[in-house]
């Protein structure tokens, strides 16, 4: 275990790579389905993807239109021209013995991510980001001599995203990718989805006692935002232990073992030179006009930080505003509401619609024509107080599962509540003589009674009454 003094002499360096899966119909260079999450091995493959002999690959544009959507996600443009080239390495899963990648010339330079950790807000630089194609994927059975081998991913169209080494500390880490996950899906480059690998993560950790860089170990395939939290701070942890001990950190790639928290030796790190990159001959650049780069950018939705900016006017604070953000359709939902009616009812929306629980929020999809004007009626009803909070709940579920006019509902459930006067008055005059003990500590300044007598109030009127004109009787009667 490090002590926090220990630990404190030394300065954390981190960079993340963002293997993100961009959601086109087929491969990056083949007719080949994209969507593997369900297919028997080797069965979304062709002769391009098989690398055979004179087989040659062909660019899916729609992956060069993702790309450039997700450059303006990253706070930068697309290059006018882009090339790719041969990445060489030799694996079972690399059926061509190379993988076409974008080295010198890639299709996104620069931008910038903004992250907030513990109040302060930070901005994480994007070194650059290109277009590639992924390998194949390998499984090793355990106890057995063999291992085997599914084509179905290669040949996947992936944008990786190259940070600048500005983050110092795991949470750090944890933010930017969490942060990188939303603008993927906001920006629709990508499912995202993290349990069938559609965003991979690769964290480079160094630690220093000077303002030089230490050398840096490299964990892949992280698929979680707590994996890479949790990743970056063993690496911090066992590069430190190692310098204390006079040992050297080795240049090296590490896989993360997650049942036991822990990163392990993978393979020496290899540089650039290594790969031997070449441009590949069989394919063209890229090259984008200004009209096709304009007209990209007019068709961007709002992303994350738009969002942020319009749901500070709706008086909820900021881990609020962070959970309408996690899903996209509810963010967009509640936009809209805010545009229809205002701040209050898109506040209230807002918060009955986190009520949901997880696989309910997942099974319903909000359309504001269905379902917008039919909640925004809800949540003038309670604020009117015709309908109690606890009430307008159990509304608002019967308006997501079957829809309805609330008013209705809630007349048919008997739930609106009583705002006449004259008739609260009879009940609170009844309540008052059947507890003349609690009336008098009223009286007598025990406030925490009025409580014990607006639930009276409330159980005699059968959960009817206003319960703010029910206490406001009360005080009147007492003459307080």
């Amino acid at each position: 275990m490090i002590s926090p003094e220990t630990r404190a002499k030394y300065r954390a360096t981190i960079g993340i790579e963002c293997h993100v899966q961009l959601k086109t119909k087929t491969k990056l260079f083949s007719g080949a389905g994209n969507d593997a999450r369900e297919a028997p091995p080797n069965t979304l493959v062709n002769h391009i993807d098989f690398g055979l002999p004179g087989a040659l690959p062909v660019l899916n544009k729609e992956a060069a239109h993702l790309a450039s959507r997700a450059a303006f996600a990253l706070g930068s443009t697309p290059q006018r021209f882009s090339k790719f080239d041969r990445k060489h390495y030799f694996y079972p899963d690399l059926p061509m013995g190379y993988q076409i990648t974008q080295y010198d010339e890639p299709i996104i330079l620069g931008g910038s991510v903004a992250i907030e950790v513990d109040g302060q807000k930070k901005t994480i630089g994007i070194t650059r980001a290109h277009l590639e194609a992924d390998a194949g994927k390998s499984t090793h059975p355990a106890g057995e001599d063999y291992s085997l081998v599914d084509l179905n991913r290669a040949g996947t169209p992936l944008l990786e995203i190259v940070s600048e080494p500005d983050m110092h500390s795991a949470a750090d880490a944890k933010a930017y990718a969490h942060e990188l996950y939303l603008r993927m899906r906001y920006a629709d480059v990508s499912d995202a989805n993290l349990y069938y690998g559609n965003m991979r993560f690769d964290v480079n950790v160094s630690v220093s006692q000077t303002d030089e860089l230490g050398t840096r170990s490299e964990t892949k395939n992280l698929n979680s935002f707590r994996a890479v939290e949790k990743a970056v701070e063993y690496e911090i942890d066992r590069q430190i232990e190692l310098l204390e001990k006079g040992g050297t950190v080795a240049q090296e790639t590490r896989g993360w073992d997650d049942a036991k928290q822990k990163t392990f030796s993978q393979r020496s790190k290899e540089n650039a030179d290594d790969y031997r990159y070449m441009p590949d001959p069989d394919l063209p650049p890229i090259e984008l006009d200004d009209a096709y780069i304009e007209k990209i950018k007019s068709e961007m939705p709002e992303l994350p930080d738009d969002y942020r900016t319009k749901f500070q006017q709706i008086n909820i604070d900021k881990q609020v505003i962070e959970d309408i953000i996690a899903d996209p359709g509810t963010a967009v939902f509640v936009s809209r509401i805010f545009d229809k009616a205002g701040a209050e009812p898109a506040r209230r929306i807002a918060f009955w619609l986190l009520g949901l629980n997880r696989d309910e929020a997942e099974e319903t999809e909000l359309d504001l024509d269905s379902h917008g004007d039919q909640l925004i009626k809800l949540a003038q009803m309670t604020g009117d107080k015709k309908l109690s909070s606890t009430a307008a709940k159990e509304v608002f579920a019967e308006i997501m599962a079957a829809g309805g006019d609330p008013e209705q509902i809630a007349a048919d459930k008997g739930l609106l509540q009583v705002s006449d006067e004259g008739e609260i008055a009879k009940i609170v005059e009844q309540v008052l003589n059947d507890n003349q003990k609690a009336a008098e500590d009223v009286k007598n300044g025990e406030m925490k009674a009025i409580g014990f007598l607006v639930g009276q109030v409330m159980k005699a009127s059968k959960g009817k009454a206003n319960p703010q004109l029910a206490q406001d009787l009360i005080k009147k009667q007492l003459g307080i």
